[in-house]
């Protein structure tokens, strides 16, 4: 990861989570990035090989999101830690991890604000039907709206409810809310009847976890 990605993706990360936050970005085999807070510090050095059984293993090994509360037995302090693997182009590049010193309330805006022609609109998060990617921006449909986020969908994807939305393909973040129905496919592993008519595959990379996530 180049230095400039690292500093576009701390410049992001600084409006959005609050002082007492400390932000590890990894390669999939050691941190490359650590910034430390009063709150909680994990004593992360630069070139420190990713350890297993903390967030970002967890996140680089299981290809997505991670939301979870980690012992003191991996860094000698407990800490809770969101992290979501940077994927590019099918393939993982790396992990962002957000740290806290407990599990956080929601302190992220409920909002999304998407443009559409030389104007933005701000769209709440449980009018979001599906998130894509396209030509490195994301693609935001509501019933009503549909419009582009700067960010791309994984960079996306750490502000995101992991109760309310699942990544099912590399390009597609969908809201479970406006699933119709889930049919099995031929050419993915299953197709998303979405409430707009929307079709949108799940590929075998996130099978597993999806179902697991809807409990089928």
């Amino acid at each position: 990861m180049e230095p400039k990605q690292i500093e576009e993706i701390m410049e992001v990360i600084k409006e959005f989570f609050p002082e007492n936050t400390s932000i590890a970005i990894s390669d999939t085999n050691e941190y490359i990035y650590y910034q430390p807070s009063k709150k909680v510090d994990l004593k992360i050095k630069p070139g420190d090989p990713i350890k297993e059984g903390s967030a970002a293993y967890k996140a680089l090994t299981y290809g997505q999101k991670i939301n979870s509360y980690i012992e003191s037995d991996v860094f000698g302090v407990p800490y809770y830690g969101m992290s979501i693997p940077l994927i590019e182009e099918g393939e993982t590049k790396g992990a962002i991890t957000a740290i806290f010193p407990q599990k956080p309330s929601p302190f992220l805006t409920n909002y999304i604000t998407v443009k559409i022609d030389d104007c933005w609109y701000p769209i709440k998060h449980n009018q979001v039907i599906y998130l894509e990617t396209q030509l490195r921006k994301t693609f935001v449909k509501t019933m009503h709206r549909e419009g582009y986020h700067r960010l791309n969908l994984s960079d996306l994807e750490l502000f995101l409810a992991p109760d309310s939305f699942i990544r099912c393909h590399r390009s597609y973040i969908v809201n479970i809310d406006y699933i119709e129905e889930i049919q099995p496919d031929s050419h993915s592993t299953f197709l998303l009847i979405m409430k707009d008519g929307t079709r949108i595959p799940v590929s075998q990379r996130y099978a597993s976890y999806f179902r697991r996530s809807l409990g089928f």
